[in-house]
């Protein structure tokens, strides 16, 4: 008797979530950004919002919660909100990097990848190093051969430490065994700004943060880190193709706390993937050379469980500073 109410009672809230699923979304949905206004979170954030809002007739305001390298929004949407389906996060690899580099230190993080449901991955453009033109080096080989000839001289700027951008650089000093000199800034913008300037010699980014820059001779564009070349640089070698396997991407992805039941889950999964289909949002981000690239949850988690792979071996690499 107890097993036939346990089962009615299971069939009952399978169907009120199945219900629920059906309207969803029934009001509001709230985009979290954790960093401040701009950046890649905020260029996929916006149309995401105004495509989301035209397909569903519902608002979906985006709302900046910066802190502790993306950490407190992070921690906002998967550990305080509800699994009800309606609060978004979206956030690059920096989810993980904040939580290799607590581990380093033996701290706790705000949050846990437990706590995460991965959505959907919106987009991975791979890292490209660049120099300043008054380094002569053309090729990746020509930066390890110089920074082997003169170790910890010349400078590498990012976004800051243990960063997405410190880390791929990590990555690639230990693939040459060479050394070089950090300095971190306290963002992308930053960090190309000191290379621009002269005060470092060598930085990374995404495409769509350095493609004006070597368009315009500023910076030079040494190699990609992808496993394909990308059509804002279609001829810039590979990281892999110079003799170095290694890969790094600045990818942005769609989170969730976990535990919001099956049905809705599958309707959020479903607008998801219209949104990101739809013209208007692949468009908005090609115009900043930011290439779309869907992938449902499932696949999105493959993709993060290998970057993280990557990433901890390289923050494990840097060690405490």
């Amino acid at each position: 008797m107890i097993v036939r109410n346990l089962a009615a009672v299971a069939a009952l809230a399978f169907a009120a979530s199945a219900g629920y699923a059906q309207d969803y979304p029934a009001r509001a949905v709230t985009i979290v950004v954790p960093n401040p206004p701009g950046g890649m979170n905020q260029i996929h954030a916006q149309p995401l919002s105004v495509v989301w809002e035209r397909i569903t007739k519902q608002p979906a305001p985006v709302v900046n919660r910066p802190g502790a390298t993306a950490a407190l929004g992070t921690a906002f949407v998967v550990a305080q909100q509800p699994a009800d389906g309606y609060t978004l996060l979206v956030s690059t690899g920096n989810m993980h990097l904040v939580i290799e580099k607590d581990k380093l230190y033996g701290a706790p993080t705000a949050y846990s990848l437990d706590q995460v449901e991965f959505l959907a991955l919106l987009s991975a453009d791979p890292i490209i190093m660049v120099a300043h033109p008054s380094l002569p080096v053309k090729t990746a080989k020509d930066v390890a051969a110089l920074a082997r000839s003169r170790p910890n001289e010349i400078v590498f700027s990012s976004s800051g430490v243990y960063g997405v951008t410190h880390a791929p650089l990590q990555l690639f000093l230990d693939a040459a065994k060479v050394k070089m000199r950090h300095l971190p800034t306290t963002g992308g913008g930053p960090a190309l700004t000191q290379a621009l300037g002269g005060h470092s010699q060598i930085t990374s980014g995404g495409p769509a943060a350095v493609y004006q820059y070597v368009k315009s001779g500023k910076l030079r564009a040494i190699a990609s880190y992808g496993v394909k070349s990308h059509p804002a640089l279609p001829d810039l070698p590979l990281m892999k193709n110079s003799g170095y396997d290694i890969e790094s991407y600045l990818w942005v992805g769609l989170f969730t706390r976990k535990g919001v039941p099956e049905p809705v889950l599958a309707k959020m999964r479903e607008t998801i993937a219209k949104v990101a289909a739809d013209p208007q949002f692949q468009q908005a981000l090609r115009n900043v050379q930011v290439v779309p690239e869907y992938r449902d949850g499932p696949e999105f988690r493959k993709f993060f469980e290998a970057d993280h792979k990557r990433m901890a071996a390289a923050i494990k690499s840097i060690g405490k500073l």
